[in-house]
């Protein structure tokens, strides 16, 4: 075996309580043995009733939010990335950001495809993030980051795949309702298949949420999945298989367009 990039995933539940979620950052340090712990989307703070003002619970980055991933990532190990709602220049829309700590490296990704569908206007209380795919090293493995929504956007997931990515990181808040576990877990497959890359996406659980976090396979193949309630998900990534998959299957050099 070559490479490989041992992951956890936790689908957890995010409180409304701020400190409640940072404290629950000390289980990382308890269980892991992963290289990256993947949490999901609005980590630090759940979003609440369906349009409520997230800016009272905006933090900037070197807030409490931050300081305790930096911190469990320090004691484990293990880079971590988890969402937070962070303070913008619009003082009432914050940025949805991912924060990934390997100890005091921090990397950022702000949520370009906010949610403006199924009834609901995340736009109104979230700002875009700028229109740049980030990349970040973790252990041996390039990874792409995209949060929840982005999910149905493939040309950010292809964006990523131009510059090399290994894997897919995906935390989302993927909210319940008719055909949605079914398009979650499509989408994901296709992501992995036409990219040829690992997918790695963290969920919350329900009932307000999917759950169903998956690891799946640059084939397609789905490697470890996610029921309905909190738990964790655990996957060894063969780093080779990208490259395998690609010689097999040469369609991201096949393209025209």
């Amino acid at each position: 075996m070559g490479a490989v990039l041992d992951v956890e995933l936790w689908q957890h539940a995010s409180a409304l309580d701020a400190a409640e979620n940072r404290a629950a950052l000390d289980l990382i340090t308890e269980q892991t043995r992963a290289d990256l712990v993947v949490l999901p989307e609005a980590f630090a703070r759940d979003f609440g009733d369906p349009g409520s003002s997230l800016a009272p619970y905006a933090e900037p980055l070197d807030g409490p939010f931050v300081g305790a991933l930096r911190a469990a990532s320090q004691r484990s190990g293990a880079a971590v990335v988890g969402g937070m709602f962070e303070t913008s220049d619009d003082p009432d829309r914050p940025f949805n950001t991912l924060v990934l700590a390997q100890g005091d490296q921090l990397t950022t990704y702000r949520k370009i495809h906010l949610y403006d569908s199924f009834g609901q206007r995340e736009s109104d209380v979230v700002m875009p993030g700028p229109l740049d795919p980030v990349v970040a090293d973790v252990a041996g493995a390039r990874v792409g980051l995209l949060t929840c929504y982005d999910l149905r956007f493939p040309e950010l997931a292809r964006a990523l795949s131009a510059q090399g990515v290994d894997v897919l990181v995906l935390p989302a808040a993927w909210v319940a309702g008719e055909r949605k576990v079914e398009h979650w877990r499509t989408l994901l497959r296709a992501r992995a298949i036409e990219n040829l890359c690992w997918v790695v996406a963290a969920a919350q659980p329900g009932p307000r949420y999917c759950g169903h976090s998956l690891v799946i396979a640059p084939t397609g193949d789905v490697v470890a999945e996610g029921g309905e309630g909190e738990e964790w998900i655990t996957a060894t990534l063969e780093l080779d298989q990208v490259a395998d998959t690609r010689r097999q299957n040469p369609s991201l050099q096949n393209r025209r367009l």
